[in-house]
């Protein structure tokens, strides 16, 4: 009796349903970003600060609470907590009094003395500088390490908080459902030249720029190379140096 043949199956056709990095060429983004380097040579964060304690302090205090929010809280504590050793001192009870203005304040308040204690008894009351190090600490996620990486050690990271999420997704620049895979296609396509600064590019031009509710497609430098759906402009705004934000 003849063995039935075996069938042979046919080879996997490449998935067409694979999304792409970026809907960007190289020499795309590569102009976009040479155009914010025009913009704002030496861009700043705006969450005020003394050294890379009171930095990190005001950055975890930022979660769901706007940069203007922290700043007119934390002006006051940082005159007299501007260490470690010195946000201790005050407890969390004093803490919560000067940041009680801010969302969720008790638990902030809880998680800065508590990152403070951390800093004393694990690094000799000095920040790390790096991530593995800085998200060990008590209210301290990816996000709020790659702020101070960036920041207070000058590494190129990319932090990716609501402007970037909003402008990934709206111009297809990183398409993404969380941070952390914009955040992986941001550091894999933007060129090395402008990693450094960023993160603080995308983040003022979402603040400013490509708003939430509706985009100003008529001050943007970028409109003529933007692929948005949402894009109501052709004409790129004049590339000119701005002052820093107030």
């Amino acid at each position: 009796m003849e063995k039935p043949k075996k069938k042979i199956a046919a080879p996997r056709k490449p998935s067409r349903t694979r999304r792409r990095r970026t809907v960007y060429t190289p020499e795309e983004i590569h102009e976009i970003f040479r155009r914010f380097s025009v913009q704002r040579p030496e861009p700043k964060g705006e969450l005020e600060h003394v050294n890379a304690f009171t930095l990190l302090v005001a950055v975890v205090l930022s979660a769901q609470a706007t940069d203007a929010g922290v700043n007119k809280a934390t002006r006051d504590l940082f005159k007299v907590a501007d260490t470690p050793e010195k946000m201790l001192a005050l407890g969390e009870e004093q803490v919560g009094e000067y940041i009680r203005t801010i969302g969720l304040w008790r638990n902030k308040a809880k998680n800065v003395i508590a990152l403070s204690e951390a800093l004393i008894r694990d690094h000799g009351s000095q920040v790390p500088d790096n991530r593995e190090a800085l998200v060990t600490l008590p209210g301290v996620g990816r996000k709020t390490a790659n702020v101070v990486l960036n920041m207070s050690f000058g590494q190129p990271t990319m932090a990716v908080d609501t402007h970037i999420l909003r402008i990934g997704n709206r111009i297809g620049l990183a398409p993404g459902k969380t941070p952390e895979q914009i955040e992986d296609t941001l550091v894999k396509i933007i060129p090395a030249e402008f990693m450094r600064h960023a993160h603080h590019w995308l983040i003022l031009h979402g603040r400013y720029v490509c708003k939430a509710r509706k985009p100003d497609c008529v001050a943007c430098v970028i409109a003529d190379i933007c692929k948005s759906a949402e894009k109501t402009n052709e004409i790129p705004a004049p590339l000119v140096e701005l002052a820093p934000q107030a």
